[in-house]
């Protein structure tokens, strides 16, 4: 009997800050970068056989590191990006908080011209299925994406509301979580890249 397949789904770590330039297209900073290469040595990540990321700059420099230590392709799938935020652009920490936190909490509203919640929501979740669906490859399957989409996919895996609760721990991003491809089960909650804390899954 094959093993089942897992799923990581990694959050791109921190990024060199700009407002001059448009979000998407900031990359990671020496940081980001130092944590992405941690993640590379970790045990199991020698059984992963597929390498997706989001077509934003900060995530494609994460998931380039996992697929040139792997040896693989990077594939870019577009609707992984984040929630689509290019109505405010750029905010300051305390004002984006507080939108983010909107943006939780009213998953039917547009906060201030954002994405809707229950619409990155549907988008996220029918990235990840196609992935999976389209995947006829072995081993196991790492996205490298973004935080929001990915505690909006969390949510789907729990079967639970949107809410923030489910968000990555607070501290620059780099973070995943694990489920099985097939069933979908949830294996565990965030930890992140570069240790072994984690939040349990339940």
């Amino acid at each position: 009997m094959s093993k089942a397949r897992i799923v990581y789904f990694i959050t791109h770590a921190e990024v060199e800050i700009d407002p001059a330039i448009p979000v998407p297209d900031w990359r990671l900073s020496p940081r980001g970068r130092a944590r992405h290469e941690a993640f590379n040595r970790r045990d199991f990540v020698g059984g992963i056989g597929a390498v997706y990321s989001s077509n934003e700059e900060k995530a494609r420099n994460g998931g380039d590191i996992l697929a040139r230590h792997l040896g693989l392709p990077l594939q870019v799938v577009e609707a992984l990006h984040e929630n689509d935020r290019s109505a405010t652009g750029f905010l300051k920490p305390q004002e984006f908080e507080e939108t983010a936190n909107a943006f939780f909490a009213n998953p039917e509203l547009s906060i201030r011209g954002w994405e809707r919640a229950i619409d990155a929501q549907a988008r996220i979740v029918g990235a990840v299925t196609s992935i999976l669906d389209g995947d006829r490859g072995e081993g196991d399957i790492a996205v490298v994406a973004h935080g929001g989409v990915g505690a909006l996919l969390l949510c789907h895996l729990r079967a639970v509301p949107i809410s923030r609760t489910h968000d990555q721990p607070a501290g620059g991003g780099g973070h995943y979580f694990a489920f099985e491809a097939g069933s979908r089960y949830l294996l565990h909650g965030w930890k992140r890249i570069d240790e072994e804390a984690s939040v349990a899954a339940s």
